[in-house]
């Protein structure tokens, strides 16, 4: 095809630009060969003349079409070169915000620098098992593919990641191990993908650093072999480590830091156990401080050492290794910091006593005289003696760095063995996959010895690639059978020679290091002299002559010599390595243990790198004096042997490679840097591979596909049967140079810019053709549209006209009549002005007038007030005058008076000192005493005396004064009443003059009005008529008001149903929750059940000694009620048939009925215990209630019984734990011994069983009565309070009535009564002592008044204490006869069955409520407010009464849960026994006892079998019936219902061992049909539709009233007689819930292969969808060929399913939900897929799913399921649908979009909008600023942020009650069946 056919006007060209690398121009005119300039048009409008070069004549490559740019696949693209994938990559990562792309056989990531939500489980599961071509392109369908090639070829893989720094290799390798350890399982308990990224930490601390291009830096590479078995589950991994930095831990650029470790070991300084290291800052050392930059923002290295001290516990590095790690790194920074000091030029010395030096001879445990002797010094040798040199300051230096850089990549080897020990596995490894993490290629300003050995691997690696590709090129064209030519490819070969091949760089480097006097310059020009002008990849630079140039695969790198000899000998002094051989350091010796023997490819490099090579290669042993030539061995030597040692590794590995680019420096989100990443991508290899794509046929299309993209271009005539030849047919008549395609067998293969030839064939054919249907659309519209205009405007005009003249009619006469209503309006504005003038002046001469009147009055007022004030003052002060000088002549008297009485008593008592005077005092003092004692005495009873008169004259002047103040009362407001009647009649009296005045006004205004009236009565006639136009438009206003308000009220209520409908579907949401809940919890218990059984099988068949097997969590406890939290018990109990490990030969079935006498007896008791607790509860309640009163009315109580009670409380609360306890060992007692003989009646553990019970019961009995025992302490104590209160209330009131308020407690109170009693006890007996001038008689005078005033106070206490007494103990006697009928009441309870109890106890309760409240009512009949009081508290009581029923009614319900729950443990247990008993073991249990209630009603319609034919029964009925041949012949359900009507018998004849027997046979029948062909659809429906029927069954004749009420008279006199099976109910509703779920299961392995061809891939609407050209990865045709599912095929399924349940006679519920939850997955794995898939979101795409999804509903309408709620569950998909049709441009679109898609999650609806790609040209793509308005819009929606759909999560089922019509006496029993030996009854 000619150019001058390509460059025509209009087409898109790429130009070179220094900025963005290329440019996209558009050309202005055609080109012609021979032009020398094209004219071109920049996208920002700017004319361009391009000249093309004079020599080649070059044109600039074309741009792609727009449909193409985007692609999955680079090599999908139609024109491959450099601008193109760079366009179509910059496309992906910034619009799309896609990262990984295919480029043929390699995967490019750029790196997001961001966390994106990609990598869950749920991608994992959604790229497990698919094609790599059918998902979009992720490091996971990589992984996936490495994995199934390993699978599928039993050939080992590896993973190659390569790029720069910073590019996310380390990232890549980490997702693909997680995907291997996902995918795959671990075979081993502890988790290898977990220990390998546990080893992270370690890795990155001691190889990675900051660099001035990343903060963390890889410095080293790593191969990490991931091992598997047979099964290929991982069982192990070995890590391989390459290139590591060494010269980085002695030498650091500008603002780089060293290894991470340094500086955690220096932040972590101040720890305790990092005292003895002695370190410090990292300013401190040398080795951590030349890059300048000790901190990393946003990083704290503390922290990170706790993470690396951790990383390496994991990894089984203890504690003491870890220390002895740190402490030679700790080592390494002190060497760094030794000094040395020149002597003269060849020699130096180090500092006596040098610190540094002290602090690592310490820390190594070496001599410091040696180490610093060796130091400065170095040995010698020659043929016949030793020479010790001395050494200058400079080599001293560079030994230290070298010694140092040795210790730490000798430490960096004992790190990756231990590691790799870490992950070794015993098991034998079947097969591995390798992940190599590793440099690409570099090039800086100054290029040294390292960045020659990375090129150096990156030249071998790069050769294996292109081979590689090279090859995969060759089979595919071998496989089409097309002609081979040579494609010539970039072969790097000669390349590697140069550097490996003898007298190539490595080899001459070698020999030079070999001189005596070799030196970087003379190595230079060896290099000249050998390759200069020989080798065209060899330059010489022209500015240097100590530099080469090498011209690699990826670019020209200028190496300077400099350094080249030194790194490559890395010289290390034997002497110092002697040295630290001789530590008494063990860890140290031991990194050096090997020194000796012959060094492998592993050891150490060069002074940049470290080459560690796989553990496994050990060298062969060495000879004595054979390690010091060996050690000589140079870095390159062994380089080049690690590298081949790779290379061959990778060889022989089937490889994947992953490409790494850096978008750019910065390190900012999403940016993309056109030069940085042109850069990478030719460094990569990636534009090599393009480049060998495109020298062949890059473009691929398969026959049918060609045929269905290119239909548009053929004739009808052209179109023939064989698709083949219409294809060939085709193209020869489209392009003409046959060398542009070739035919291949399955596929046609174009040249390079053929395909988008024919795009743009077919894009210019579809213009025309819609050039062509808009030109007739546009005609009729706009023929349309005229005719419309032009009856519309002669309509107009009639309308304009007739309204005109009518306005014009109109303005004339309210013109008329506009002159008259002014002419009156003026006239009333006029007159009313003037009479408005007239009444303001005469009202302000009123008021001025009243005012000065006003005035003049006040002043006089004032005056005659003020002189009466004058007056009373006057007089006040006068006799305030006259009382103060009265005051002062007292005062003088006073003071005069108390200074001759105090002479006097100093005389008094001078003479009371003399003897005399004592003697006569003493004559008669005896006498004295005695009258004093009469006269006391008789006080005394003068004091009882006056005391009775007083309280009696209390009394009487109480009632005196209170009718004194009734009176004085009365008197007061007879006077106020007088003063107010006064005060009336003078304002009536002003009243009657005002109104006088107003009369006279009125009758004068009065004649004004009537002569106005008459005037103004035509007008108001005139108002009225206008008042009564206004008042019809105000109805109808208000009429349309009222039906606004009806609209409003009817919104209100739909909103309000709105809301009610909402919480509704809130609530069953929650239902919906907790059985999903329930029933997952009984899938996992299911899961682990089989998985038990199958762990217990292998045991028994591998295993003669018996082990302990599989533990298992059962996970059967949970409810539709699981918010309730279970009791300890239940918790307790739980982990109990853990302990039934190890399988036993003979096992015999639990005692079912002794378990559930067991169980009712518990919940008896704790029934009883609650309402006991409840009883207390209440009357403790009631005490607490008096004591509030008595706290309020009367002194407080003192708390010594309270606190009595309450220990007496704990000391039954101790005892009911301890019951509780007793209750848990007899459960499990009970469970641990499984044998019937240890459980049977009679038997010593039977005994001791029921000896607990009756102790318990016992004990609670006793428990009851100390209760009892209690309250009557209670009340005795409070009874003898009272005395006690009455006793104890004398006290000093006078003096010490401010310290009695002040004491709270009455013992308090008490005691100082008791106290003050004693000292008057003891004042009696002391009058002797203290009679000395009547202190005695003053004493007891107070102690009278003080008597007084306390009797006074405790008489009116006693009485209102008196009071109370008496109410206390009437209500403390109710008390006690309201115990004494509980009681009663109790035990009649305890003998009525649980139902009646609580009828019992609510009849009671409320006749005791009615009891009380009549009685209120008779004791307040007088005080109203008081009875009402009462009253609310009793129905404040009743309302807490209900509340504590409905909390008895929930725990009842609760306790009967955990009943089930054990119920169903032990059938479980019985199950897993029973498999191992044979039937003559079960049949020949015996039998137990139950204790289940009975029912007295007749029998009939039942099946009589002996019991020894139940285990034919359960064969012939369950195992060995197959469901297709009772489905078809015989009625639905038949076996559920013979099975119940052999339980009918077994009920019938009271047989509960042959009940039991029969439904444990068959739910373990059920169970077993079912893991044998638990596969099958048509037996797991069978067997679902069978166990509801069963369940069914037993509701419906369980005797229950809800289940009878749809039964006939005979059904329910079918029902159950003697038990009651309500625990089998809950076992057979758990078996039916476990039964769906593996239903569910079934469907989804038969329609999951199915959903993404049928409802994607398929086109079932022929040409909407037009195929895009597909890249080199193989992508699933969307023409159904063969083997291919369509959309007919899923519905087909569908149709089997449904019938085959209907003929089942599965309930229709039952059905709505198994299509419920089919619809489901087809609609998450569906979108799921659509998610994954860009190739998928298209515009035709999106119309194909709605077709299908509207198949589906047809589906449903024909099947009557739409009510099922299967079409909600298709949603989202058909949202996703929608969202790919709709317009996605304006704001209008994203609001319409965000209303729209409700049911998507924020990221679903960007990732459609990301993926959405154009399959025409007519299509646009989606802008990024649209995606963000929709992102702004939907950033308040709170949803998960999960990208995908859970396609596993299951509904949860419910089995609604679905009885029989049938009768069970009408039921006929085939002969097909077996069954002979069942007779009818």
């Amino acid at each position: 095809m000619a150019a001058t056919e390509l460059y025509t006007k209009h087409a898109r060209v790429w130009i070179p630009d220094p900025e963005e690398v290329w440019k996209s121009a558009e050309l202005l005119k055609d080109y012609k060969e021979g032009d020398k300039v094209i004219q071109l048009r920049l996208e920002e409008g700017k004319d361009l003349e391009y000249c093309l070069d004079p020599k080649t004549k070059e044109l600039p490559p074309l741009r792609n079409p727009d449909i193409l740019v985007g692609e999955n696949d680079l090599t999908a693209l139609s024109y491959l070169h450099e601008p193109a994938v760079l366009h179509n990559l910059k496309v992906r990562f910034i619009d799309s915000k896609l990262i990984y792309t295919y480029c043929g056989i390699v995967l490019v990531a750029i790196n997001p620098y961001e966390q994106l939500p990609i990598y869950g489980e749920d991608i994992i599961n959604a790229y497990s098992g698919q094609n790599m071509g059918d998902m979009d392109p992720h490091i996971f369908a990589v992984a996936e593919e490495a994995y199934k090639q390993m699978a599928r070829d039993e050939r080992n893989q590896s993973i190659i990641v390569s790029g720069e720094s910073g590019a996310g290799k380390t990232v890549s390798a980490k997702y693909a191990m997680r995907y291997f350890a996902t995918v795959s399982g671990s075979a081993s308990e502890a988790n290898v993908e977990e220990k390998v990224l546990a080893s992270n930490p370690i890795m990155e601390s001691i190889g990675n650093a900051k660099t001035t291009r990343n903060d963390n830096s890889s410095r080293f590479g790593k191969y990490i072999e991931i091992g598997f078995d047979k099964r290929y589950r991982i069982i192990g991994a070995n890590m391989r480590t390459y290139l590591l930095e060494k010269s980085r831990v002695v030498f650091q650029a500008e603002e780089e830091r060293n290894y991470h470790i340094f500086y955690q070991l220096c932040a972590s300084a101040a720890l305790p156990e990092f005292k003895t290291l002695r370190l410090g800052n990292a300013n401190y050392f040398h080795y951590t401080k030349q890059g300048g930059s000790p901190v990393i923002d946003g990083i704290d290295d503390a922290n990170e050492m706790v993470h690396t001290r951790q990383a390496c516990t994991l990894l089984g590095i203890n504690d003491s290794y870890q220390m002895g790690i740190f402490r030679i790194l700790a080592g390494l920074l002190h060497l760094g910091n030794v000094g040395f000091t020149s002597r003269d030029a060849d020699s130096c010395t180090i500092p006596p006593k040098h610190e540094p030096l002290t602090i690592f001879c310490d820390l190594m445990g070496v001599e410091y005289q040696e180490m610093s002797h060796w130091l400065c010094h170095r040995k010698l040798a020659t043929a016949s003696e030793t020479y010790i040199k001395p050494i200058s300051k400079l080599q001293a230096i560079n030994a230290r760095d070298a010694l140092a850089k040795h210790i730490y990549a000798k430490l960096f080897n004992w790190i990756v063995d231990h590691v790799n020990k870490a992950l070794h596995s015993t098991v034998k490894q079947h097969s591995f996959i390798g992940v190599l993490d590793i440099y690409g290629f570099e090039t800086f300003e100054i290029n040294s010895f390292e960045q020659f050995c990375i090129n150096y691997a990156n030249e071998k690696l790069q050769q294996q690639f292109n081979m590689h590709v090279f090859k995969l090129e060759q089979e595919e064209y071998m496989k089409e059978q097309i002609p081979w030519t040579l494609i010539d490819f970039y072969d790097n070969q000669p390349c590697i020679n140069l550097i490996e091949a003898k007298l190539g760089i490595l080899d001459l480097l070698d020999e030079e290091c070999k001189m005596p006097k070799g030196s970087d310059d003379s190595w230079a020009q060896k290099l000249y002299n050998t390759h200069l002008n020989k080798c065209a990849l060899f330059e010489k630079p022209r500015m240097s002559n100590k530099a080469f140039i090498i011209q690699h695969f990826a670019d020209k790198v200028e190496y300077q010599c400099e350094g080249f000899l030194e790194k490559n000998k890395d010289t290390v002094y034997e002497e110092q390595i002697k040295v630290l051989k001789s530590s008494k350091f063990k860890m140290l010796s031991e990194l050096f243990q090997d020194e000796e023997k012959a060094l492998s490819p592993t050891s150490a490099t060069s002074s940049g790198r470290m080459l560690l090579s796989r553990t496994a290669v050990k060298p062969a042993k060495a000879r004595p004096g054979q390690a010091s030539k060996e050690h000589k061995k140079t870095v390159g030597h062994q380089f080049r042997n690690s590298l081949h040692l790779l290379m061959e590794t990778l060889n022989a590995t089937t490889p994947h490679y992953v490409r790494c680019i850096k978008p750019n420096d910065f390190k900012f989100p999403f940016t993309f840097d056109e030069k940085r990443a042109v850069q990478q991508l030719r460094a990569c290899g990636v534009l090599e591979t393009i480049r060998i794509s495109a020298a062949g046929f890059p473009s691929r299309w398969t026959y049918q596909e060609f045929f269905s993209r290119y239909r548009v271009l053929m004739k009808q005539k052209d179109v023939l049967c064989d698709r083949k030849q219409t294809c060939k047919n085709l193209l020869e008549k489209l392009i003409l140079d046959k060398d542009k395609y070739q035919f291949g067998k399955t596929k046609i293969f174009f040249r390079a810019g053929q395909v988008a030839y024919l795009e743009k064939i077919r894009a210019d054919k579809l213009r025309v053709a819609c050039i062509r249907i808009q030109k007739t659309i546009r005609g009729w519209l706009m023929r349309k549209k005229y005719l419309r205009m032009r009856k519309a405007a002669i309509t107009i005009q009639r309308y304009v006209r007739g309204y005109q003249a009518r306005c014009y009619a109109k303005f004339l006469r309210r013109t008329r009549a506009a002159i008259i209503l002014q002419k009156f309006q003026r006239m009333y504005v006029v007159r009313k002005r003037y009479h408005l003038m007239r009444a303001t002046t005469i009202v302000l001469q009123s008021l001025l007038r009243g005012y000065i009147a006003r005035n003049k009055y006040q002043r006089m007022l004032r005056e005659h007030k003020a002189i009466i004030i004058q007056k009373h003052m006057r007089g006040w002060l006068a006799r305030v005058r006259y009382c103060r000088s009265l005051k002062a002549i007292v005062y003088l008297q006073c003071c005069y008076r108390r200074m001759m009485a105090k002479r006097e008593l100093k005389k008094l008592k001078i003479e009371a000192r003399s003897v005399e005077r004592y003697k006569k005092l003493n004559i008669g003092m005896e006498n004295k005493i005695m009258q004093l004692q009469r006269k006391v005495d008789e006080q005394h009873k003068d004091y009882k005396s006056l005391l009775e008169k007083l309280t009696s004259l209390e009394t009487t002047y109480n009632t005196e004064t209170e009718k004194l103040r009734s009176d004085v009362e009365r008197f007061r407001m007879s006077e106020e009443e007088a003063k107010n009647a006064t005060n009336r009649v003078h304002v009536l009296q002003e009243e009657i003059t005002k109104l006088r005045k107003e009369l006279h006004q009125t009758q004068s205004e009065k004649k004004t009005i009537e002569e106005w009236a008459d005037k103004y009565k035509q007008e108001t006639e005139q108002l009225l008529s206008e008042l009564k136009e206004q008042n019809t438009l105000l109805k109808k206003e208000k009429e349309e008001l009222n039906r606004r308000i009806q609209d409003q009220a009817k919104e209100m209520t739909e909103t309000m149903e709105k809301k009610l409908v909402e919480e509704t579907k809130q609530l069953e949401l929650d239902l919906n929750d907790e059985r999903l809940r329930y029933q997952n919890l009984l899938n996992e218990f299911s899961r682990l059940e089989e998985r038990y059984d199958d762990l217990r099988d292998e045991v028994n068949l591998m295993v003669s000694i018996p082990k302990p097997g599989h533990k298992r969590t059962d996970s059967t406890h949970s409810s539709n009620e699981s918010e309730y939290t279970f009791s300890s018990e239940i918790t307790e109990t739980e982990d109990l048939p853990l302990r039934m490990e190890e399988p036993s030969e003979k096992k015999e079935p639990l005692d079912m009925s002794l378990f559930l006498k067991l169980q009712k007896r518990v919940t008896e008791l704790e029934q009883e215990k609650q309402s006991l607790q409840d009883e207390l509860d209440r009357k403790e309640e009631q005490a607490l209630r008096t004591k509030t009163r008595e706290e309020v009315e009367g002194p407080p109580v003192r708390g010594a019984e309270l606190e009595y009670e309450s220990l007496k409380r704990q000391e039954l609360e101790s005892e009911n734990k301890k019951l509780k306890n007793e209750l848990n060992e007899l459960r499990k007692a009970l469970l641990e011994k499984s044998s019937p003989e240890v459980t049977a009646p009679g038997a010593p553990a039977y005994r001791v069983l029921l000896d607990q019970l009756t102790s318990v019961s016992e004990e609670l009995e006793v428990r009851k009565e100390e209760v009892l025992i209690l309250r009557s302490q209670l009340v005795s104590q409070k009874e003898a309070i009272q005395p006690k209160e009455d006793k104890n209330t004398m006290t000093d009131a006078t003096i010490l009535l401010e310290d009695v308020q002040k004491m709270k407690d009455k013992g308090e109170i008490a005691q100082a009564y008791i106290g003050l009693k004693e000292t008057n006890r003891q004042s009696l007996q002391d009058y002797h002592m203290l009679n000395e001038d009547g202190e005695l008689w003053l004493v007891y005078e107070g102690l009278k008044q003080t008597n007084r005033l306390l009797e006074s106070q405790l008489q009116s206490q006693k009485k209102s204490h008196d009071n109370e007494l008496e109410a206390l103990r009437g209500e403390i006697q109710s008390l006690k006869e309201e115990n004494n009928r509980q009681q009663q009441l109790l035990a009649q309870n305890l003998q009525l069955p649980p139902e009646a109890r609580i009828e019992a106890s609510l009849q009671h309760e409320i006749t005791r409520l009615t009891n009380e409240n009549l009685f209120y009512e008779e004791l307040y009949a007088d005080d109203p407010m008081k009875y009402q009081s009462c009253r609310i508290s009793l129905y404040k009581r009743m309302i807490d009464l209900m509340e504590q029923l409905e909390k008895q009614d929930k725990t009842v319900r609760k306790l009967k849960k955990q009943l089930k729950v054990f119920a169903k443990k032990i059938g479980e247990l019985e199950v897993g026994q029973m498999e191992n008993i044979s039937p003559g073991q079960i049949i020949d249990e015996p039998i137990r006892p139950v204790n289940i209630p009975r029912k007295e009603k007749d029998f009939q319609g039942m099946l009589e079998y002996k019991k020894d034919d139940e285990p034919k029964l359960v064969k012939n009925l369950i195992l060995d019936l197959k469901p297709r041949g009772v489905a078809v012949n015989l009625i639905p359900g038949l076996p559920a219902y013979i099975l119940f009507m052999c339980v009918r018998h077994a009920d019938y004849l009271n047989d509960d061992q042959k009940v039991r027997s029969l439904l444990t046979s068959t739910i373990n029948g059920i169970k077993k049909v079912l893991k044998k062909r638990g596969d099958d659809f048509e037996t797991v429906s069978f067997w679902l539709s069978n166990t509801c029927r069963f369940l069914h069954c037993l509701k419906q004749y369980s005797g229950e009233e809800g289940f009878m009420k749809h039964n006939t008279p005979r059904q329910n006199e079918h029902c159950l007689t003697n038990f009651d099976l309500a625990e089998y109910r809950q076992v057979l509703s758990d078996l039916a819930i476990q039964i769906y779920q593996q239903l569910v299961r079934v469907l989804e392995n038969i329609l999951q292969p199915m959903i993404v061809s049928g409802m994607l891939e398929h086109e079932t609407i022929q040409g909407v969808s037009g195929v895009k050209p597909p890249g080199l990865r193989k992508r699933t045709s969307s023409i159904a060929d063969e083997g291919t599912y369509t959309l007919d095929s899923i519905i087909r399924q569908l149709n089997t399913f449904h019938s085959v349940m209907c003929q089942h006679g599965m309930d229709p519920e039952l059905i709505k939900q198994v299509v419920k939850q089919t619809f489901y997955i087809t609609g998450a794995v569906t979108l799921n897929n659509l998610l994954l898939r860009k190739d998928m979101c298209s515009w035709s795409k999106g119309m194909q799913i709605r077709y299908n999804v509207s198949q589906l509903e047809e589906w449903l309408r024909d099947k009557n399921l739409m009510n099922s709620g299967a079409k909600e569950t298709l949603e989202p998909l058909i949202q996703a649908a929608q969202l790919l049709q709709v317009k996605k441009k304006t704001d209008e679109d994203a609001e319409a979009i965000c209303s729209m898609c409700n049911a998507l999650t924020t990221a679903q609806i960007v990732k459609v909008l990301n993926l959405y790609t154009p399959v025409n040209e007519f299509e646009e793509r989606v802008s990024i600023s649209f995606i963000r308005t929709i992102q702004m819009r939907l950033r308040d929606r709170k949803d998960s942020p999960q990208l995908l759909m859970d396609a596993k999560h299951i509904f949860p089922v419910t089995f609604p009650f679905n009885p029989s019509s049938l009768a069970l006496e009408t039921i006929q029993i085939p002969a097909s069946l077996g069954l002979a030996f069942i007779s009818r009854v």
